[in-house]
């Protein structure tokens, strides 16, 4: 009797430990913020909860952590440990709008720029990771999902403006920085800014959403091809 017990304990324990889906969690120190008060604007259902798992791909000699679909999207501030420039960018990994590479396009990005005296803030944004479609060779949120990313830019653009002070950053030296498809949301926040896609929340998108400077790297089929502005 006690061992049938105990194989029904360790049953339901197990499968409460299969239902748990492993998480990014940024480094010691540093807060991760959700960047909406309450549900973000055009909302998508997703196939599966947001998952984080380290690839066994390897670049530049070590595997990266993959983080896919994100729903809730977060911001963390890196914030300089010596000297201030009062510089800051918002950091938008790549990943194809398919999922994040989360530190190797973005909070080793931000860990070396805060070294730097740069103020960081690595933006996880929305990537549902709906299934590609190889008869069409498209993703059925091709459109919406570079709309939700571009809403979660300008929105965090928003917020570093309104909390600059707090932040100890220059509210006029604010820029972007992103790898991949996090640099072709670099091009569409440098570009569309005059109007916000989403309905304001609150104080943070009464301020301007257009970046001071921009950096992108967007690597395709033809090679490297950076784009800096300021």
């Amino acid at each position: 009797m006690m061992y049938l017990i105990f194989s029904v304990f360790m049953l339901v324990a197990f499968g409460a430990a299969s239902a748990q889906t492993p998480v990014w969690p940024p480094s010691s120190g540093h807060a991760e913020v959700p960047i909406w008060p309450e549900k973000p604007p055009d909302a998508q259902p997703v196939p599966k909860p947001e998952y984080a798992e380290t690839t066994k791909e390897m670049v530049a000699g070590k595997p990266y952590v993959w983080v896919s679909n994100i729903t809730r999207p977060t911001m963390t501030v890196y914030s300089p440990k010596g000297k201030n420039t009062g510089a800051a960018v918002l950091v938008f990994p790549g990943g194809g709008f398919e999922g994040l590479a989360i530190d190797l396009e973005g909070t080793e990005v931000c860990d070396w720029l805060a070294s730097a005296g740069v103020t960081c803030v690595l933006l996880k944004y929305r990537v549902p990771s709906l299934p590609f479609d190889w008869h069409c060779k498209c993703r059925p949120d091709n459109l919406v999902t570079s709309k939700l990313a571009l809403e979660d830019a300008q929105r965090t653009m928003g917020l570093a403006r309104l909390h600059a002070a707090e932040w100890h950053i220059d509210p006029h030296k604010i820029g972007v920085l992103g790898f991949s498809a996090g640099g072709y949301l670099v091009a569409e926040i440098s570009t569309q800014f005059r109007r916000r896609l989403y309905a304001p929340v609150d104080a943070a998108d009464k301020e301007s959403c257009r970046p001071d400077f921009a950096v992108a790297f967007i690597l395709g089929i033809y090679g490297l091809a950076t784009m800096v502005t300021d």
